[in-house]
């Protein structure tokens, strides 16, 4: 029988009270929410805080809200909460295009946003779906608030810019009129991703203001495909312009061989997932599903 090493717990009241909990058993200590990627690595050994800091209770972490233009969502918000929110969905139909595809139920009904966005997996939905709307991490430590672009708050696997102590409070998304669409291969339903790609934009008149391209599973630095966006932005959405930029995040990533499949398969599905995402975004701007 796998069992995790021995360790303290926590159940923390309030977001204060768990970063003074954090401030007390210092750098061992991990906060836990759904714990679906924490849980089983330390069964495993390859995680042993000395102390869990439980933030299953702090429901001022589980609203999704619109807040002076922008959309806010708590890092304690469960995967099947963004998925049935109806204010999500109208602003930004890519958290519900990533949430249908993320795991199972069971995974949904537990596992939380910010839970997802800090283990930083390379094969994350949500993370290169933050990516491609520009989200702002929104982080609070002992000594008060700070906020992050999401694109800056993934320094790289399984790595984020969160410093001991502090913790991922919210994520904000401006709601300036992009439409956005999310679009993935698995080797089976609710699988980690072959590959992914969201896409979201923004129009003035006929050209394209704003473009933004996250993907997952595939090396991108960041989760995102910068020279793609930069191709875009500036021009119409036609549709040899679409696959001109999907082709350039094709060749941007990096993806490596593993048991899903080798590069070039990789790099051809990136270029069809990206040009599909930029395609349903775009047809979703003109009315249509």
């Amino acid at each position: 029988m796998q069992v995790p090493a021995q360790f303290q717990y926590e159940k923390a009241t309030s977001v204060g009270h768990a970063l003074r909990l954090l401030a007390k058993y210092g750098a061992e200590s991990r906060v836990v929410a759904g714990g679906h990627s924490l849980l089983p690595m330390m069964k495993l050994r390859l995680a042993q805080p000395e102390a869990l800091i439980d933030i299953n209770d702090l429901d001022e972490l589980a609203l999704i809200r619109v807040d002076d233009g922008e959309l806010c969502v708590g890092a304690m918000v469960r995967h099947a909460a963004l998925l049935d929110s109806a204010v999500a969905g109208e602003h930004f139909p890519i958290f519900h295009d990533a949430e249908r595809v993320i795991a199972d139920p069971i995974v949904r009904n537990r596992g939380t946003v910010g839970g997802s966005l800090c283990q930083a997996d390379p094969s994350e939905d949500l993370s290169a779906a933050f990516c491609a709307v520009r989200a702002t991490a929104v982080i609070e430590g002992l000594g008060g608030r700070r906020t992050v672009p999401v694109r800056e708050f993934l320094v790289g696997p399984y790595e984020t810019v969160l410093a001991g102590g502090e913790i991922l409070v919210e994520i904000r998304v401006p709601i300036e009129g992009s439409v956005s669409a999310y679009e993935k291969v698995d080797r089976r339903a609710g699988d980690w991703a072959v590959a992914a790609a969201g896409a979201a934009v923004r129009f003035d008149g006929e050209t394209l203001a704003e473009v933004g391209i996250g993907l997952t599973a595939v090396g991108a630095t960041n989760f995102v495909a910068v020279e793609a966006e930069d191709f875009l932005r500036g021009g119409p959405a036609t549709a040899g312009r679409i696959t001109e930029a999907a082709s350039i995040a094709a060749r941007h990533c990096n993806p490596y061989a593993d048991q899903r499949g080798p590069v070039a398969y990789k790099r051809s599905l990136v270029a069809t997932l990206t040009a599909r995402a930029l395609t349903r975004a775009v047809a979703r701007h003109h009315g249509e599903r």
